[in-house]
């Protein structure tokens, strides 16, 4: 029984970027809900007032949305995706099901933003209508998904592995760097190859700076230098696309061929200036770009 089907504690529009995804219908507006709760417990949570938290079995925040209101909300919003996210999405599987068929019967499509702690179960039952995930790859150690997290992380490895493999599921990757815990260069190098190798070169990587939140408010933002020390790392290993977040005005927030090195995707922040892809190719050389809806 879901205590949190119909208890949305957040419904907005926010731009794709956001997510983030950048190879999924770029500058598009994705119409974005959560429920209370997750099934993990990080101590540096952005968003731990919705996922963490306090509720009893007959009292739980939030307001009463069906599926048809979502996407009817959606589509007046000029949205052309519903994303789950702010929380852990699965554990509201049930309300993201019957509102992601709905969505993709009205031509929206639909986008996780998700931890990856799920089984191979739960993705083949989301396969029919999920079109686009982004995976939180927090770490490349079990000891800081235990002590950080309160999770294990081989599950999210194979959840990465099954989605590239034996989906179709568009995915992105995001790792948020926080110093001193997974900013070694030998664990960023175990996280960049892990991507080339499991997934693809052509899935893209999100290196986010981390912020002091929730019980990690004694910690210091993640260093410019470390982040650019990332950024070579993926590079390095092969990705093909590999983006700095949480660092404004950084010329890794655009898009850039991978082969003639021509700016494709021109970006500030979640805001998209221009998109030179032409039917999913690089305009000056051809070159196929990887993504969907570009």
């Amino acid at each position: 029984y879901s205590l949190n089907y119909d208890k949305l504690c957040a419904a907005g529009a926010d731009p794709i970027e956001k997510k983030p995804l950048f190879h999924f219908q770029p500058g598009s507006k994705s119409f974005s809900i959560a429920t209370p709760g997750c099934n993990f417990q990080c101590v540096f949570c952005q968003n731990w007032q919705i996922s963490q938290m306090p509720y009893t079995q007959n009292d739980l925040e939030g307001s009463e949305y069906s599926p048809e209101h979502i996407v009817e909300v959606a589509i007046q919003s000029s949205c052309k995706s519903i994303a789950y996210t702010y929380n852990e999405p699965t554990i509201f599987m049930e309300l993201a099901s019957e509102t992601g068929r709905l969505a993709k019967q009205n031509g929206l499509s639909n986008v996780f933003v998700s931890n990856g702690f799920m089984t191979t179960e739960a993705i083949d039952f989301a396969k029919p209508w999920l079109d686009g995930i982004n995976i939180d790859l927090k770490a490349f150690s079990e000891t800081y998904y235990r002590d950080l997290c309160k999770a294990k992380l081989k599950p999210v490895l194979e959840t990465i592995s099954y989605i590239a493999q034996k989906t179709d599921i568009w995915m992105e990757i995001t790792t948020l760097i926080v110093p001193g815990k997974n900013d070694s260069d030998d664990e960023l190098r175990s996280i960049a190859e892990f991507i080339a190798k499991e997934a693809s070169v052509d899935v893209p990587w999100h290196i986010s700076r981390f912020y002091p939140q929730y019980k990690m408010n004694d910690a210091h933002p993640t260093d410019e230098v470390a982040l650019e020390r990332a950024y070579d790392i993926g590079k390095e290993a092969g990705l093909r696309y590999v983006y700095l977040g949480n660092l404004p005005g950084s010329r890794t927030e655009s898009t850039y061929c991978h082969s003639c090195g021509a700016l494709l995707i021109d970006r500030t922040g979640y805001q998209v200036h221009q998109n030179l892809i032409d039917d999913g190719q690089c305009p000056h050389c051809g070159a196929e770009i990887a993504g969907f809806g570009l």
